[in-house]
């Protein structure tokens, strides 16, 4: 096997091992998939000054994230079907997530359950919710993570309904997935994925069926889900599973400053600037390009110093971490780019992720003549 040297090189990878169906559900946008490019495209245009003639020999990448010291200022994102890339695929991820030392967020659309991944690793990982309209069912799952060890709560806001995804809805990619002939015959000229899910005995939703009321079959699972989604979701009901989980809290899919200072009203311990990599609003800005206007909302709150920001969306290598950390993150998180190790390689391919993000951010570090991720600020960046 040729040598893995970028993401790029696992994508392709992942593209040719994995079906179709799901390649396109890590890896697709919503309608035209405008944002998704521009997620991306927004990391280029920001250049960054190099310097020489400083002393680069004793370097950290040593990040803190909600008061733990982690390896990098990177986590793995919550990905629904990750274990449908790989068999156990949200197991081997949350292992090579706690051997790199970094942050894993658990989805609750997730093919291996809570309690299945704490029985599979030795330390606290984070748990991924959706407002759903059974709140019965919401509140059990807090309960289970609760039990689950979870450190934190994910909280994402920004999937009130459902963004028009054309490659899915082709594909046929619904919950449970619609397995058509042609899906079938693109299955069987992928016999290594095959092979793997042959032997798991993981291909289902596991932290729902079973646990939700009157799911119990794959197909009572498809009209469930059909209707859980809630678009009267609010404030209030954010401020709900804040008291009914009583731990560190994490707001996903912030994109204005006005809902980055309601963050702060609500009490929460951090929030991620996302756009959902693109899936919900097509049309929507870069997440790296608003940012700038995250971080000005937050710090001029009275009260949003002791939030943290985050941004995930578009990282692909180290030196897109850098940018992000240089305009104000305090961390980032990774989804396409673990799901194309995980889908190309498994665990190994997490780590080798890891490892490629790793290196970029080391080398630009020193690059940019800093020695401490705690030390990138704007000043790194070109002004035009």
């Amino acid at each position: 096997m040729p040598l893995m040297t970028s993401v790029e090189d696992l994508r392709v990878l992942h593209q040719r091992r994995v079906p179709r169906m799901f390649y396109d559900y890590a890896e697709a946008g919503s309608w035209t998939e405008t944002t998704l490019r521009r997620n991306r495209d927004a990391f280029k245009g920001l250049q960054l000054r190099q310097r020489v003639a400083v002393d680069m020999s004793e370097r950290s990448l040593t990040s803190s994230m909600l008061g733990a010291q982690w390896s990098l200022p990177v986590g793995l994102a919550a990905r629904g079907l990750a274990g449908m890339q790989h068999a156990d695929g949200e197991i081997l991820a949350a292992q090579a997530a706690e051997q790199f030392g970094v942050p894993f967020a658990l989805s609750t659309m997730s093919i291996c359950s809570l309690e299945d991944v704490a029985a599979h690793t030795q330390k606290p990982f984070w748990f991924q919710l959706y407002i759903m309209k059974d709140r019965d069912f919401v509140a059990g799952l807090i309960e289970r993570a609760k039990a689950a060890r979870c450190s934190a709560l994910v909280l994402t806001l920004d999937l009130q309904i459902l963004g028009q995804r054309y490659k899915d809805l082709k594909n046929g990619m619904t919950a449970p997935p619609r397995f058509t002939l042609k899906n079938m015959l693109d299955m069987a000229l992928r016999p290594r994925w095959c092979a793997g899910m042959l032997r798991t005995r993981r291909r289902n939703f596991a932290n729902i069926v079973g646990h939700a009321k009157g799911v119990d079959t794959l197909d009572s699972l498809s009209q469930w889900s059909a209707q859980q989604l809630d678009p009267t979701m609010c404030w209030d009901d954010v401020a709900w599973v804040r008291d009914l989980w009583g731990g560190k809290l994490i707001l996903k899919g912030i994109m204005d400053p006005r809902d980055a200072k309601m963050a702060v009203d609500v009490g929460a311990d951090a929030l991620i600037v996302s756009n959902h990599g693109g899936r919900q609003l097509d049309g929507a800005p870069a997440t790296i390009e608003v940012l700038p206007q995250i971080v000005e909302a937050v710090r001029s709150h009275p009260d949003g110093q002791a939030l943290e920001i985050w941004l995930d969306g578009g990282i692909r290598s180290g030196q897109d971490v850098f940018r992000a950390l240089a305009l104000g993150a305090q961390g980032t998180f990774i989804g396409k780019a673990f799901l194309h190790g995980l889908g190309a390689l498994g665990a190994q391919g997490v780590t080798r992720v890891l490892e490629i993000i790793a290196q970029d951010l080391d080398l630009t570090l020193a690059f940019c003549g800093l020695t401490d991720v705690k030390d990138i600020d704007a000043s790194v960046i070109w002004q035009k």
